[in-house]
């Protein structure tokens, strides 16, 4: 069986998610709050390598870019913002749609996989960026959910 990474497309298929994202986050009047005050110019490329990488695809995301600490950090310290997160992961379904990734169960596993992401390891440390601890890893997602 393919990795969840060759099924979306590797690294091709996974950049034209992240930016149908990006495009979908940037219009929705209460995540693009969230780059108000800018973005990595490679905002999309980068993304891109961090879900290829948790998806089954190669480490290039914590091989030049950063690591799981990095990407939480930048993620923390901002409060809870519950309906900021319902409306990326809505954004994240519709980016799957742009993309014509709509077949189950290739969908689903996106589905939640960006969900469990978001309301997970990206809000864990919403008080505050310093309480990231300093060794984590990308965590990898596969057909049957997160690896441990």
């Amino acid at each position: 069986m393919s990795t969840v990474y060759e099924a979306a497309g590797g690294a091709d298929g996974l950049t034209r998610l992240a930016a149908a994202w990006h495009a979908r986050v940037l219009a929705d009047e209460v995540v693009s709050h969230a780059f108000s005050h800018g973005y990595h110019p490679q905002h999309t490329e980068r993304l891109a390598a961090y879900w290829a990488e948790a998806l089954g695809g190669p480490p290039t995301y914590s091989s030049g870019y950063g690591s799981e600490t990095t990407v939480v950090r930048m993620h923390s310290g901002n409060g809870p913002h519950e309906e900021m997160d319902r409306r990326a992961i809505a954004c994240f379904d519709e980016a799957l749609a742009d993309c014509g990734l709509t077949g189950d169960p290739l969908r689903q596993v996106l589905h939640d996989y960006f969900a469990w992401a978001t309301t997970t390891t990206m809000s864990q440390y919403h008080h505050s960026a310093a309480a990231v601890p300093a060794d984590m890893a990308i965590p990898r997602w596969s057909w049957d959910g997160l690896q441990q």
